[in-house]
């Protein structure tokens, strides 16, 4: 089942339950993949990684202002998000994928980092934070 079928079956779900803010997440959250879809950006698991940035973000925003309450809303939504999400990698696992990306890519030099990275992108699939990649790349590479 495609994620958008999945959100829109949770959202029916969460009307008939009375859950409002749960209700208005999904909305959300179904309209940024239906958007994508008609703009012709098949890739679900891109968008919802990017609303889910944007919630953590935003969360980080109103912790620094002060404002508890609007943080603690942008979190939850964030978690509600990441549950479509595919599970993150270990640390573990990350290391190892990113050795075999360095190796495979030929990479020996900080100043071929972008030919590492994009070789370690590609094997992580998105199961995997852009920073916590580049890091462990920057670290094989000796940087």
């Amino acid at each position: 089942m495609a994620i958008a079928n999945q959100v829109q079956e949770d959202l029916k779900s969460a009307m008939r339950a009375g859950e409002k803010q749960r209700v208005g997440a999904l909305r959300l959250v179904l309209s940024e993949l239906q958007k994508a879809a008609k703009e012709g950006d098949g890739d679900e698991l891109s968008v919802l990684r990017r609303e889910r940035k944007r919630r953590v973000e935003a969360a980080r925003a109103f912790r620094e202002g002060g404002r508890d309450e609007l943080a603690a809303g942008e979190e939850a939504e964030a978690e509600l998000i990441a549950a479509y999400l595919p599970a993150e990698l270990s640390d573990s696992e990350l290391q190892a994928i990113v050795e075999r990306a360095v190796a495979d890519s030929g990479a020996g030099s900080p100043k071929e980092m972008g030919i590492a990275m994009k070789s370690a992108m590609a094997a992580v699939e998105g199961r995997a934070e852009g920073k916590r990649v580049s890091a462990l790349v920057r670290t094989a590479l000796g940087a």
